[in-house]
């Protein structure tokens, strides 16, 4: 890390302890892809309902969903002040005709929220997986020193024999109660829907002129 990156604060969690996959799932990167694979289900989802929304505009738009120009985006942000239309202005930069269905009846928390809940989920599937890892793990050292004897401790003095197996099953069902937890968690996850501005379905019913058994099919 050179002098110049030393001057700007550096989490610890990413620059120490998160692995790979973890600081990715926390980028910028993922999160703005993000946005832009909600925008394009969106546009899908339209589509399939009868809104006049082309192949061609969604493939333009899958073509770019990776395709982030950062520093338009920032200056785009700069002038509008507003991060969400920041990068729908930056996509539409690169999708000239798909740009008038980009987020189209859509309110900003579509995409902020819902992002936020996918990066949430995303984190705890690869706590459940390590967890996971490091069950099966303990469980074969368990297993292969389950016969070993040693002496067990507490409160700073020698307690009664044990075995190092019988330890490390203890530490085992520790994790199974951590793994149980985290599940209970990505399990009650609950996704925020899409609604229009201030919360209402006023735009979406405006782009089906009326139709709520429309919107209704829309939104379950």
């Amino acid at each position: 890390m050179d002098t110049e990156a030393r001057n700007v604060y550096q989490s610890p969690l990413t620059g120490r302890y998160a692995s790979k996959e973890m600081t990715y799932n926390f980028s910028e990167q993922k999160k703005f892809t993000t946005w832009r694979k909600l925008w394009l289900t969106l546009a899908e989802v339209q589509k399939e309902l009868g809104l006049n929304i082309t192949e061609e505009q969604l493939q333009e738009m899958r073509d770019n969903l990776n395709n982030i120009d950062y520093r338009l985006a920032t200056d785009e942000e700069r002038k509008r002040r507003h991060d969400v239309m920041a990068h729908v202005h930056t996509y539409c930069a690169v999708c000239p005709n798909a740009s008038p269905i980009i987020h189209l009846g859509a309110t900003s928390c579509y995409v902020t929220d819902n992002t936020d809940l996918i990066v949430m989920r995303d984190g705890i599937d690869i706590v459940q997986l390590k967890l996971a890892r490091c069950v099966k793990r303990l469980s074969e050292f368990a297993e292969r020193y389950r016969a070993l004897p040693t002496l067990g401790f507490t409160h700073f003095q020698p307690a009664q024999l044990t075995t190092v197996g019988k330890r490390a099953c203890l530490w085992i069902a520790d994790l199974l109660i951590d793994l149980q937890n985290v599940t209970r968690v990505r399990d009650g996850l609950r996704f925020r829907g899409v609604k229009g501005a201030t919360g209402t379905q006023a735009s979406f019913l405006a782009l089906f002129d009326g139709d709520h058994c429309k919107l209704s099919r829309y939104f379950r």
